[in-house]
């Protein structure tokens, strides 16, 4: 029987023809050509991330700019300045996009931010104090709802202050303040809600009005009521280098809420009150120790960062955040001086307030 030779047309392909690797077949090129176009259209690194470098952008020049936001509208400008250095976190969140996306421009564009952030707060990072002082100064708002007024004096005298002002003292604390502090400071004023305490002797003491109490019945208001609530003091502490003229101060709250945005009109009425006070003072050497209820940042404050310095901003260290006190994220408790050098300043431990007491060496 003759045997006929046909090509094998199955067993895997077996008969198809190889025609080595310098033949491709149209399917391949294609894929190559799809691929190389692939590649072409992909944006480099500079093209990518663009609302990632637009909002790096726009963060460096709502910082730079912060002054110009205006308060017509909630107290806009003033809420942003509280809260300012806070603006920096969003550095390292964009700076994180952009290097996920590996874009060239957002990393780029952060720059501008970052610039502005150490020009605004980079000096509050190191350190400025130096020892050796004249004088210590201690202020603190003790609380209405402090639940251990003794203990929180005795926190206090430990501090080795020479000066202790104290806010917020209500009438059923006032004379547990006075019995726990009464060896370490001789000398004592207290009018209405503030006091303040002193190892060396006190002259010229009166109450400052920072307009708290203002309205259609005001004036109606016997002066024995008005004086329970005053809320800011003047004395002055005579000191080996002469007369230092102490300003003790705790102005109306701010609010946030929904409907009037940040709420300042009392605390700001208070500011240029107090302003106008300091303006008036002779004595060259002045000392504010006060919950004034803002950062210096605040433009509300202008008419006194415009006379005095923050001991904090001279001579701290970092922030030197006073509220909340489990949790500070905010330094609304000052201590500012006019005509002495501040040596140091530095925030004390918690005691059984919501605020932290703030504390200052200055010279003369």
């Amino acid at each position: 029987m003759t045997q006929v030779d046909t090509p094998e047309t199955q067993q895997g392909g077996a008969g198809l023809r190889d025609n080595g690797p310098g033949t491709r077949r149209p399917g391949d090129r294609r894929a190559r050509i799809r691929r190389a176009i692939r590649i072409a259209s992909r944006p480099g690194p500079w093209k990518r991330g663009p609302v990632l470098a637009a909002l790096a952008l726009l963060l460096g020049l709502f910082m730079l700019l912060h002054a110009r936001i205006p308060n017509r509208i909630g107290n806009l400008g003033s809420l942003v300045e509280t809260v300012l250095p806070w603006f920096g976190l969003f550095i390292p969140v964009l700076l994180a996009g952009a290097l996920w996306r590996r874009s060239a421009s957002a990393v780029a564009a952060l720059l501008l931010p970052v610039l502005v952030w150490l020009n605004l707060f980079g000096g509050l990072l190191s350190d400025k104090s130096h020892p050796g002082s004249d004088l210590v100064v201690v202020g603190h708002n003790v609380g209405a709802d402090n639940p251990d007024p003794a203990g929180t004096a005795r926190d206090l005298a430990a501090s080795g202050a020479h000066v202790l002002a104290l806010e917020e003292i209500t009438p059923q604390a006032k004379p547990l303040y006075e019995k726990a502090l009464a060896e370490a400071y001789p000398y004592h004023t207290v009018q209405g809600t503030v006091g303040l305490w002193s190892k060396l002797p006190l002259s010229d003491t009166r109450p400052v009005d920072i307009e708290m109490d203002y309205g259609l019945l005001a004036d109606t208001k016997p002066v024995d009521i008005k004086m329970a609530y005053n809320r800011a003091l003047r004395t002055t502490v005579a000191t080996d280098q002469g007369p230092l003229a102490v300003y003790v101060a705790h102005l109306g709250s701010a609010r946030v809420n929904p409907r009037t945005g940040f709420w300042t009109d009392s605390r700001d009425g208070g500011a240029q009150a107090l302003g106008r006070a300091i303006a008036a003072e002779r004595n060259e050497r002045v000392v504010l120790l006060g919950d004034l209820n803002g950062t210096m940042d605040d433009r509300a404050f202008a008419d006194i960062t415009s006379r005095m310095r923050s001991a904090q901003d001279v001579a701290g260290s970092g922030f030197g955040f006073s509220w909340p006190a489990k949790f500070p994220v905010v330094r609304i408790d000052q201590i500012l001086v006019r005509g002495v050098e501040p040596d140091s300043s530095w925030v004390l431990p918690t005691t059984g307030s919501d605020h932290r007491p703030v504390a200052a060496g200055i010279s003369w």
